[in-house]
């Protein structure tokens, strides 16, 4: 076996695997480093897809939302519940894990299972798992480790009912109750699948509202939305403790408050899989939040070292991790593909209801002094949404109030993470919101809320100026949305 490459990756999720296929297909010789049996990452194996996966399950085999609109009343047996759930979830992983699989064998690549440490001048040795070492050399280096759930020192894991975001996918039984600390993205997705289940959940966190990153709008919708299926939020309240008191699970907040729920999920976020990588060695730097440190083609402070998704900090999301290991393996060999990663990939949460969200929020525009305007449509006058008895929330559209040109995208809804792309290429295109109006959109559809959106716009618009809108594109009146 030739351990000399033209590219070595060091892990075999999103990144990983894309990174390699870009260098691979330009007749690059490349070898993927990956301690796990399989490869994929966590993005197939304990994260992205297996909660998805669960969160369409669970929509199944309960019946949310359509026992209100059928009139069905669905009792589950939670053994068989969980089965099918777990059945599914297991069977999702296995095919995506063989598609990952494929696609590295398809482009020749060579997979070394092992743990890798950075040695000098490009190497990188890898413990194999038969206890014996192998030394790759590289001409460029990829590290794309991923993440792991950042665990609070003073919260007891080893708990049985106690878990992490991976932890918790391994469920043996749906719990009668469950305490989710932290509202972000991973704690509102598992806090809102669980309550379709007909758990009692109960989401806290220190922040005062869900998701904070989020148009301020619709994080108080979906907080809206999350009471109105019966899930309890106890925001801006710091939990100070969890644990065990004569057999009981026991959460306790600052402000004296106590729980006792059969489980707790503690969903607090992610760091970069930097252990034992031997950075310091190979002159590799991190920031003061442990993250690899790279400029904007992806390179470290070491020469010829490159880095790409979870291991290099925010936004850790699989779509964007792909694009900047496909970017950084353009620029390493010089191949004239990708220079940038998309300035506005969208962002989706794929809660009960998802959300997705591209581009400025109305937070943001206000700060930066734009004078601006908003439009919403509403899937509660939606003839799709009423159908499938999915209607929570709305596309928003903010835009600037001059030339109505659009700036961002924020739709809370069923299909939210499909609807974001018609938005995402309206914004590349730079389009006025007049764009929607002149679309013709099929009835009945979801998307078809963005022309309502737009009307609505344009009706704030001729109510504030007391006139028709004027700007470079043409719109009918106002109110004439019909």
């Amino acid at each position: 076996m030739s351990d000399s490459f033209d590219l070595v990756v060091i892990g075999s999720g999103p990144a990983g695997e894309k990174g390699a296929a870009q260098a691979a297909y330009y007749n690059k010789a490349v070898a993927i480093v990956e301690q796990a049996p399989t490869p994929g990452g966590i993005a197939v194996s304990s994260a992205g897809i297996p909660t998805k996966t669960l969160r369409e399950t669970v929509l199944y085999v309960s019946g949310f939302r359509k026992r209100e609109v059928y009139g069905l009343s669905l009792k589950l047996d939670p053994r068989i519940a969980l089965e099918r759930l777990m059945t599914r979830k297991s069977e999702v992983v296995t095919v995506m894990t063989k598609a990952v699989e494929r696609n590295l064998a398809r482009h020749g690549i060579t997979m070394i299972q092992g743990r890798a440490k950075l040695g000098p001048d490009r190497t990188v040795r890898v413990s194999l798992i038969d206890g014996k070492e192998r030394t790759l050399d590289a001409k460029v280096i990829l590290l794309a480790t991923g993440s792991h759930p950042f665990l609070p020192a003073d919260v007891p894991f080893d708990d049985p009912d106690v878990h992490d975001p991976v932890e918790i996918l391994q469920l043996d039984r749906i719990p009668g109750s469950l305490v989710v600390i932290g509202a972000g993205s991973v704690g509102c997705e598992y806090a809102s699948i669980f309550t379709a289940l007909g758990v009692h959940v109960t989401l806290v966190d220190a922040t005062t509202r869900l998701l904070p990153s989020l148009d301020t709008e619709i994080s108080q919708l979906q907080a809206e939305v999350f009471n109105g299926m019966g899930m309890r939020l106890m925001l801006g309240s710091p939990f100070t403790s969890v644990q065990r008191v004569e057999g009981k699970l026991e959460v306790r907040f600052a402000n004296g408050n106590v729980l006792y729920p059969e489980t707790v999920l503690v969903a607090t976020g992610r760091a970069g899989n930097t252990e034992g990588l031997g950075l310091e060695e190979a002159g590799v730097a991190v920031n003061d939040k442990g993250d690899i440190i790279v400029d904007d083609r992806f390179e470290t402070t070491a020469s010829g070292i490159y880095a790409a998704g979870d291991v290099i900090g925010p936004p850790r999301l699989a779509s964007v991790s792909m694009e900047q290991a496909r970017v950084a393996v353009c620029h390493a060999f010089g191949i004239q593909f990708k220079d940038r990663v998309d300035t506005m990939a969208p962002y989706c949460i794929y809660s009960i209801p998802e959300v997705a969200t591209v581009g400025m929020t109305e937070e943001q525009v206000n700060a930066a002094g734009v004078e601006y305007e908003i439009g919403r449509g509403l899937f509660s006058a939606n003839t799709q949404a009423k159908i499938s008895g999915f209607q929570d929330g709305m596309i928003k559209l903010v835009f600037r109030r001059a030339d109505r040109v659009l700036l961002g995208v924020h739709i809370l809804g069923e299909m939210a993470s499909e609807l974001i792309h018609l938005g995402q290429l309206a914004l590349h295109q730079g389009d006025p919101i007049d764009r929607f109006i002149h679309t013709t959109f099929a009835v009945p559809t979801r998307s078809e809320a963005y022309k309502y959106a737009a009307y609505d716009g344009l009706m704030r618009l001729d109510r504030r100026a007391g006139e028709a809108p004027k700007g470079p594109a043409t719109a009918p009146r106002v109110g004439r949305s019909n």
